[in-house]
């Protein structure tokens, strides 16, 4: 992962930076989307000098065009090239058989879900390509997952921040701690259900492979 001043590098190349950093990762690319959108959020409020709602927009068209960018690369490198050269890209086997299986049962939500989750947000749309999902199904669920994404990791850091630059003395401490804990509940959430989630894929394909 990299370590960058995300706030200098927004401040310096505003919203291009962010549709293309957002973009890459949506490839496969192993950026951190999630920091940099967050810390546009924290620098809209904070400075002015950009409209978080272009951050949002430019967010969102980056994750649409990695994610079918992503997807045109499955669909044309195909699922032996994805198994013989994904390893060396982090697509472990294990996790190109949970992304068949996860494509097979549940489709859709795996492209929209995938988006707030690490690992998924960045295969999700080669894998999404290499197993032939239906482009129209790919691209709606992608749409609306990248909106999502996009608003929730954008807007929340910012109105965030507006309070926090308002309030001074226990206010803003209290509302801190409020969004400190919300942060880390989020956190917690996401990686338990993430974690949940692989773990009944896992068990379900062994089932499968078993019969």
């Amino acid at each position: 992962m990299f370590h960058l001043d995300w706030h200098g590098l927004v401040a310096q190349y505003g919203y291009g930076v962010i549709a293309l950093v957002v973009c890459l990762e949506s490839i496969g690319v192993p950026l951190p989307g999630e920091s940099l959108l967050a810390a546009a959020g924290i620098y809209a409020a904070a400075s002015g000098n950009i409209a978080i709602s272009w951050v949002v927009a430019a967010a969102t068209a980056g994750s649409i065009v990695g994610d079918n960018l992503g997807y045109l690369i499955g669909r044309w490198i195909g699922p032996r090239v994805v198994a013989r050269y994904g390893p060396k890209v982090g697509l472990t086997p294990d996790r190109q058989k949970l992304g068949q299986f996860l494509f097979r049962r549940h489709g859709g939500k795996v492209v929209f879900f995938g988006r707030f989750v690490v690992f998924l947000r960045t295969f999700a749309a080669v894998l999404a390509g290499a197993n032939a999902m239906p482009w129209p199904r790919f691209m709606l669920w992608n749409a609306l997952g990248g909106a999502a994404w996009s608003a929730l990791y954008g807007f929340v850091p910012y109105l965030l921040g507006n309070q926090f630059r308002r309030l001074e003395g226990p206010a803003g401490i209290a509302i801190g701690v409020v969004a400190a804990g919300v942060i880390a509940t989020t956190i917690y959430v996401v990686n338990r259900s993430e974690k949940r989630l692989l773990a009944q894929a896992k068990a379900d394909l062994a089932t499968e492979d078993a019969s």
